[in-house]
């Protein structure tokens, strides 16, 4: 296994596989905003198709699909469509609030802690209504049923196979971060899905560039070992992608006027 931080940042700028000049998006955080994933996906495609290669372009989400915004059911539909259509090469990568709502699958007590999450706006666009009592065992449970009934096959198996973390040249993909210090194979699965000041104020060097989402702040940032593409779509109206290839960085944009 290779390792994050068995020595000091690149001392070149860091770059994508050169074999058949990889092209490589990260989408942000997306939260249900269907309405902004479909443009930068529209935007993307436009972009690859100039930049056409000897190999398919990949496209990583970052994670967190679901919650807060209104239409998590119709964006793991968008994500499954594009792994079907085979233009891109789709990785889905795993979000903390992917994690919460796997949890509640499981057992109806993690329920009121999902809400609070954004859970409510998840269960409706499954046309679940959430129980009017958080402290209700009974009424948990029979949501909890309503959901499991309302999963379509296909959005199970998304949910349950999606990755921790994508290796591709001198990135790393992952939800979170990474805990400093500690080598990939190391990384807990809780830190990959929820660390934040920890790695955020970290400024020992990293093998690799760290490309995450999961904080969300005002604009993308591209630091010496970290890019950040989680600009908080829900609440900004703004969904941000990297555009990785060869040793260039740029960023796309969708943006709306109002959720």
């Amino acid at each position: 296994m290779r390792r994050l931080f068995a020595r000091a940042g690149p001392a070149k700028p860091p770059k994508t596989p050169s074999t058949g000049g990889a092209l490589v998006y990260a989408v942000g955080d997306v939260h249900g905003r269907l309405d902004l994933l479909e443009p930068l996906i529209a935007a993307i495609r436009k972009d690859a198709e100039r930049s056409a290669g000897e190999t398919r372009p990949i496209l990583v989400f970052i994670g967190d699909y679901v919650d807060r915004g209104p239409d998590s059911r119709g964006v793991i539909d968008k994500v499954l469509a594009l792994q079907d259509e085979g233009v891109f090469e789709v990785r889905a990568l795993k979000g903390n609030h992917e994690e919460q709502m796997l949890s509640f699958l499981g057992d109806p007590t993690a329920g009121p802690p999902w809400l609070q999450f954004g859970g409510a706006e998840t269960l409706l666009s499954y046309g679940v209504i959430p129980p009017v009592g958080r402290s209700d065992p009974d009424g948990w449970e029979a949501t909890r049923l309503a959901l499991d009934a309302a999963l379509p096959a296909s959005h199970r198996s998304f949910l349950e196979g999606l990755e921790l973390a994508i290796l591709c040249g001198d990135y790393v993909f992952v939800h979170a971060g990474v805990r400093p210090g500690v080598p990939l194979i190391e990384q807990s699965e809780h830190d990959l899905l929820w660390i934040r000041d920890d790695f955020l104020s970290s400024d020992r060097p990293i093998e690799k560039i760290v490309v995450h989402g999961h904080t969300p702040e005002p604009e993308p940032f591209i630091g010496r070992n970290r890019i950040g593409i989680d600009t908080g779509a829900y609440a900004t109206n703004v969904l941000t992608a990297v555009r990785l290839c060869g040793t260039e960085q740029s960023m796309l944009q969708a943006r709306r006027g109002s959720p």
